[in-house]
């Protein structure tokens, strides 16, 4: 199991998709802190994606930073482009934890990893 350490930017309401298979209007939280070296009462959000998945996404600025995050998840990524969209495929075949200081930030990255087709599991 890999445990990780970093600050990342989430993306809320990022995987809200319009009938057409855009991504909806998002909005940026802070960073959010994940360690090994949490506190006793710590949120941990277990994640995997052993499939590869995809995003059909028309913001090249969307594409970025959605990338990103998913890399600082440990995530595998490729990108193509073609008509008009850049599809963003992305999987984590190992489980991997997410340590979070309170439930309502693990809430909300439960929320955003099972909008993306990851499955999860809390501790």
């Amino acid at each position: 199991m890999i445990q990780i350490c970093l600050s990342v930017v989430l993306l809320m309401g990022v995987a809200s998709l319009t009938a057409g298979g855009d991504l909806a209007a998002s909005k940026l939280i802070s960073s959010k802190q994940a360690s090994g070296t949490v506190a006793a009462d710590a949120e941990v959000v277990r994640y995997q994606c052993p499939q590869w998945k995809a995003k059909h996404i028309h913001d090249a600025k969307k594409v970025k930073t959605i990338e990103a995050t998913l890399k600082k998840l440990k995530c595998e990524t490729s990108r193509s482009q073609h008509n008009g969209h850049i599809d963003l495929k992305y999987r984590c075949q190992k489980w991997t934890e997410l340590k979070l200081k309170t439930r309502e930030e693990a809430d909300k990255w439960e929320k955003w990893l099972k909008q993306y087709g990851f499955n999860t599991q809390r501790k």
